[in-house]
């Protein structure tokens, strides 16, 4: 009996990346193909191209917040991804480890060297780092990081690479054993050379990062059982996320703007912005909002959009754009 082949989930790679657990998370294997990209771009434009059904890319981080190469690409400030909208999200638990290669001249009750002055870490060095002149790591992971790196590593050359995992290769290539990466536990377990310099080196124990799952419009929705929130829940709210300008010099033009969103009783959830590009210090929002259901299943949400549109154009919001609704996954409905 014939099999069909199983359709494919770009990530921003490669294997053991952060990316690549919320993926496996959503889309296991091997109903689903997963293809790693080298870069956040790189996962839009396969699914822009066709050639992936689904995109999973982060968004944003509870202690870092949002990241900018994503929101960058939702931007599309030069119509390359027209096609692309948002239809689910993910929330990992992230948890970093320092990863690299223990010092053999470093006495095994040596203390790590921290600096007294910066607040103390919930977690310490498991070894001395007295070796370590560089770290690799996403610019996220270093964010999210300060004040470990502050406390122990305060001067220490800190590289921004295209992922968790790329840094961990990075520092298990170096014979010299003074380079170091910022990490999942993951990451050592599957890099060779590696050893666990320190475990849970986040700011907050409470640090997560969002994903967004993309998909072309137009094409057929499949998704896996993203998973409905957690057993035995019930089914929640629905988000929505548009794009938008204002006109640049007209007092409350962005203030009039979100009172349409008041107005219609939609809840705003997030609100960010990056340069329109159309002219110096004029930006582009985004704004996410609370929604009923998703739009062209549920009547009284497509009402509601249906007017939000026909009053934001009125105040008026210039470059709306649309770009998708998905039920929020960390949200379940009153019990009745």
């Amino acid at each position: 009996m014939s099999t069909s082949k199983p359709k494919t989930v770009a990530f921003l790679g490669p294997a053991a990346s952060y990316s690549h657990q919320a993926t496996k998370s959503a889309f296991p294997e091997p109903q689903w193909e997963l293809k790693a990209t080298t870069t956040i771009r790189d996962v839009f434009d396969v699914v822009q191209a066709g050639d992936a059904t689904y995109g999973v890319v982060p968004f944003e981080n509870s202690t870092h917040g949002t990241v900018i190469f994503t929101l960058d690409c939702l931007a599309d400030r030069s119509d390359t991804y027209t096609d692309i909208a948002v239809c689910s999200e993910i929330y990992l638990d992230v948890h970093h480890f320092l990863l690299g290669k223990i010092d053999p001249q470093a006495s095994s009750s040596s203390e790590p060297h921290a600096t007294s002055e910066i607040q103390e870490h919930p977690s310490k060095p498991l070894t001395s780092l007295a070796h370590i002149q560089r770290i690799y790591s996403h610019p996220q992971a270093f964010g999210q990081s300060g004040l470990f790196l502050q406390k122990y590593l305060k001067g220490v050359e800190l590289i921004d690479v295209s992922s968790t995992s790329k840094a961990a290769a990075l520092a298990a290539v170096d014979d010299t054993g003074t380079s170091a990466a910022i990490a999942g536990e993951i990451a050592a377990s599957i890099v060779d050379g590696l050893d666990i310099l320190a475990r849970n080196v986040e700011d907050r124990d409470d640090n997560t990062t969002r994903f967004f799952v993309i998909y072309k419009k137009g094409e057929e929705q499949q998704l896996p059982p993203l998973t409905t929130t957690r057993s035995g829940e019930e089914e929640g709210k629905y988000k929505s996320l548009v794009s938008f300008t204002v006109a640049h010099r007209t007092p409350g033009a962005l203030a009039d703007v979100l009172d349409c969103f008041k107005k219609l009783g939609l809840n705003l959830t997030s609100i960010n912005s990056l340069p329109s590009l159309i002219e110096p210090f004029q930006y582009l929002f985004f704004v996410e909002f609370e929604v009923g259901g998703i739009p062209g299943a549920d009547v009284d949400t497509d009402e509601r959009l249906r007017k939000l549109e026909e009053m934001v154009k009125g105040v008026p919001a210039e470059r709306w754009r649309f770009l998708g609704s998905w039920r929020d996954m960390r949200s379940k409905s009153p019990r009745r």
